[in-house]
């Protein structure tokens, strides 16, 4: 169901077309209420505060962004209330802004040639293991997938907040840095940072395997 479609069930008090819209967000709602309140019970609230919001809003939705992102903006400005009020809300922007400022190498320098290399200077000096050999369900399996959820938990706040929503949740670029305000090209940064600390984690488990 596109949003017009939706937006029109909604109106019409729609259960079904609401209980989809709640089943498909909820979830990402609360985490990313989680980034200004201080716990998973506040973050819960504020989510059912947003739900409430929507439905009473419907009838001023004017369409001029995505009801998704609609959605996710009134959960950001209640989460930034309740946050400020019980002194937690640090704005996206700002973690974002902190993990930027840092010079933390999207790759570690050892994996590349040194400058004066006489062929192939800077380019890469370490790859990943032949991980053709390793069996698709090595891939598939539920350790492999824990690793990779082990390591999105140990990223920093907004690396963390961004490869959920892009690699998990299918979010785009755009709406990435709509929601949480922040430059197309610090969600590029920040992605990238954390694409590269999965990969490495994956890496590093998998390569154990054909040891």
């Amino acid at each position: 169901m596109d949003d017009a479609a939706l937006l029109a069930a909604l109106r019409r008090g729609d259960e079904a077309a609401f209980t989809t819209l709640v089943e498909r967000h909820h979830a990402s709602l609360v985490r990313l209420a989680m980034m200004y309140v201080p716990d998973q019970a506040a973050a819960e609230e504020v989510a059912q505060e947003t739900w409430l919001g929507l439905l009473k809003g419907l009838d001023r939705f004017e369409g001029r962004s995505s009801l998704k992102t609609w959605l996710f903006t009134i959960l950001t400005n209640r989460a930034k209330t309740r946050g400020q009020r019980e002194s937690r809300s640090v704005p996206f922007s700002a973690l974002a802004e902190s993990e930027l400022d840092s010079d933390e190498p999207a790759v570690a320098p050892e994996r590349f040639r040194p400058p004066d290399h006489p062929q192939w200077p800077n380019e890469w000096g370490t790859y990943i293991s032949a991980w053709a050999e390793i069996p698709e369900e090595k891939f598939l399996s539920r350790e492999t997938m824990d690793v990779i959820r082990q390591a999105i938990t140990a990223l920093p706040a907004a690396q963390r907040d961004v490869i959920t929503r892009r690699d998990i949740e299918g979010w785009s670029a755009q709406e990435v840095c709509n929601i949480l305000a922040i430059s197309e090209t610090n969600q590029r940064v920040l992605l990238h940072r954390a694409r590269s600390k999965v990969r490495q984690a994956l890496e590093q488990y998998l390569n154990e395997g054909l040891q």
